[in-house]
């Protein structure tokens, strides 16, 4: 998806801003980070942001807003304006790069604005087919009696059929590009079906007072009241006829003594409920935490995370009751009042969300410990420029740097090794098995846990691993380098191996015994992981394997006839999980069964050989180089 902003507060001329499954939009304080979550509110939901006449770029004259979306990832046929499928491609409704782009402007000289809807796409210009999506059915039947077109055998109630059989008429369509308006007639119809096929947009603010009065909080509650009172209507029907009972009787009773006194003052005395019982409003909760110590009186970190899950919940109900086929969570701050522990595990939390299906995360930052977490390719820098414009910069060469010298992100001068490996997935294999490894022997290092050791991987790390990288890797600080060996006869990375190797600093380079990382991970533990059985050998895909058993076994449709993005992205989560949740729960039996040359063991001894000849030279350099060579 990107994202379109042109005319809306600090966005002076038009910026366009992509987003992959996890973005974070980075920059100074002011610069318009929370701007732009807050104008894709507005265009997806207008609700908890609204557009304001004041929202027009005060340095522009101009004060129409425009405020618009691109979408990627389209279903193959849709219903639009009658019950025949046709597709946005064969409306004409998707622009050059075959996306569909929908762009709302907001006349901000009005009091109270409102939005005008366009599509922005390569669309027919000539006379008599440019206007085909606004026409209602008797229209177009009367567009192709004008046009001499015999509709014989054509289904005249399909608004689809007759307009392609109406453009087909034309030898030449004239496409331009430019905007169609969805705002009339029986385009009006069709930017409604459109409306129901876009994602769920979520807005998370960082200035909430985040308590269990929020509605994020209070919303599923009464929903769940709701439902338990439904559950149980004739039990509280038994209770009201109870209640009216009792007082009907001392009703009864009241009417006898009184008769008694004056037999003329009333014959009859009925009660009568006011108002029917409102089951609803005798229910009104709060939330208390381990002790009973209630969540609004806990640290305001704790409240926030609580909140921040409980947002996540009620978002995926009301997905669910709107039939939303995607959904988008946008968090402004997620590390606010968060111990860096916490934002670490933030980021790997809302990581693993954006790698759910049909989800996508963006949040906002200007703290370097949380910017330091982010992979470099799901950065995107937001700078102010001399005309008082934006500028969205991302996959710059120099764009890393700015972004670390302005959020002070800094090397950590304690490291004294290196270690690369390909992908984000293997990062994460080696840090749970070193920790493993650690406990079962404590001669190897726990690469999570030591300082002296960088981790990153290079096919896109980490801005603090981009850093160390770029302002240690001149220092001559050896690096042990672990490739896969994936497939074919020559590891993919054997040039790489063999260059890394003839270095004169102490740097190596291994290469897996078996196709990757996840073929050292045993049976029984994706077993106990999945609950499912799997085998595989040294040269299987074992992520694709996963993937595919995991996804047979809910799903009905064959593996083969998902869409290739569909795969990858099934396959990225099978790989993040086996990498995380399997490898944590992996014994030293278990890895020795799989790794029986002991290969990820000798990796760890490299490592293990540069930290303790690094110790000796600091020794030495200190003078007690002769307790150095007893330690050592």
């Amino acid at each position: 998806m990107k994202v379109i902003i042109k005319n809306f507060r600090s966005y002076k001329n038009e910026v366009q801003i992509p987003f992959d499954n996890f973005t974070a939009l980075i920059g100074k304080n002011d610069v318009g980070k929370s701007t732009v979550l807050e104008a894709l509110e507005i265009f997806f939901n207008n609700s908890l942001v609204k557009i304001e006449q004041s929202d027009a770029c005060v340095f522009n004259e101009d004060k129409k807003v425009v405020i618009g979306c691109v979408f990627a990832e389209l279903p193959d046929q849709v219903v639009l304006d009658t019950d025949s499928l046709t597709s946005f491609k064969g409306e004409y409704l998707l622009n050059s790069q075959g996306e569909l782009e929908i762009r709302k402007e907001y006349d901000c000289n009005l009091k109270t604005p409102r939005e005008v809807v366009y599509s922005y796409s390569s669309h027919p210009s000539i006379d008599g087919a440019n206007d085909l999506i606004k026409l209602k059915n008797a229209d177009l039947k009367k567009r192709a009696r004008e046009l001499s077109i015999d509709l014989t055998g054509v289904d005249q109630r399909s608004n689809p059929q007759l307009r392609n059989i109406i453009r087909n008429s034309f030898q030449d369509l004239q496409i331009e590009d430019g905007l169609i308006s969805l705002n009339d007639d029986n385009a009006k119809a069709v930017w409604g079906s459109i409306l129901k096929k876009l994602p769920q947009y979520a807005l998370f603010q960082a200035d909430r007072p985040s308590k269990d009065d929020d509605s994020e909080v209070q919303d599923p509650m009464k929903y769940a009241i709701n439902e338990a009172i439904k559950s149980v209507e004739d039990e509280l029907a038994s209770i009201k006829e109870t209640v009216r009972n009792q007082v009907i009787s001392v009703a009864h009773r009241t009417l006898d003594k009184l008769k008694e006194m004056d037999a003329d003052l009333a014959n009859e005395l009925e009660p009568h409920f006011k108002t029917e019982p409102n089951w609803n409003g005798l229910f009104k909760l709060s939330l208390t935490s381990d002790n009973q110590i209630p969540i609004n009186k806990r640290g305001s970190g704790v409240r926030r995370l609580i909140l921040l899950n409980f947002f996540r919940a009620e978002v995926e109900r009301r997905q669910l009751e709107a039939g939303s086929t995607s959904v988008i969570y946008a968090i402004e701050e997620p590390e606010t009042a968060q111990h860096p522990n916490n934002q670490k595990m933030l980021v790997e939390a809302l990581t693993q969300l954006s790698n759910t299906d049909n989800c996508q995360v963006i949040t906002t930052t200007h703290v370097p410990g949380l910017a330091g977490l982010l992979n470099v390719d799901n950065l995107r820098y937001i700078e102010a420029q001399p005309d008082r414009s934006r500028r969205v910069r991302h996959s710059e060469p120099d764009v890393y740097k700015r972004i670390a010298e302005q959020l002070g992100v800094l090397p950590d001068s304690r490291v004294k090794v290196f270690i690369c490996v390909e992908g984000p997935h293997d990062v994460r294999f080696l840090n749970h098995i070193s920790r493993m490894l650690n406990r079962q022997n404590p001669i190897f290092p726990d690469i999570e846990s030591d300082p002296r050791i960088a981790i990153f991987h290079l096919g896109g790390s980490t801005l603090k691993d981009w850093v160390s990288s770029n302002y240690l890797g001149g220092l001559g600080i050896p690096e042990i380098h672990i490739y896969d060996r994936d497939e074919g006869a020559t590891p993919k990375y054997q040039a790489q191996y063999e260059e890394v190797n003839r270095r004169k600093n102490g740097s190596k380079a291994f290469i897996t015994e078996g196709r990757e990382m996840e073929n050292y991970l045993h049976h029984d533990a994706i077993r106990q992981e999945y609950k499912f059985e799997i085998s595989f050998s040294s040269t299987d895909d074992v992520p694709e394997l996963v993937a595919k058993t995991m996804h047979e076994s809910s799903s009905e449709k064959p593996w083969n006839e998902l869409t290739e993005e569909k795969q990858k992205k099934k396959i990225s989560k099978a790989k993040s999980r086996l990498n995380n949740e399997v490898a944590t729960i992996m014994t030293y039996e278990q890895l020795c069964h799989m790794d029986s040359n002991r290969n990820v063991e000798s990796w760890l001894q490299a490592v293990k050989v540069h930290l303790e000849l690094q110790e000796y030279q600091m020794l030495a350099a200190a003078g007690t180089a002769d307790k150095a060579e007893e330690n050592h």
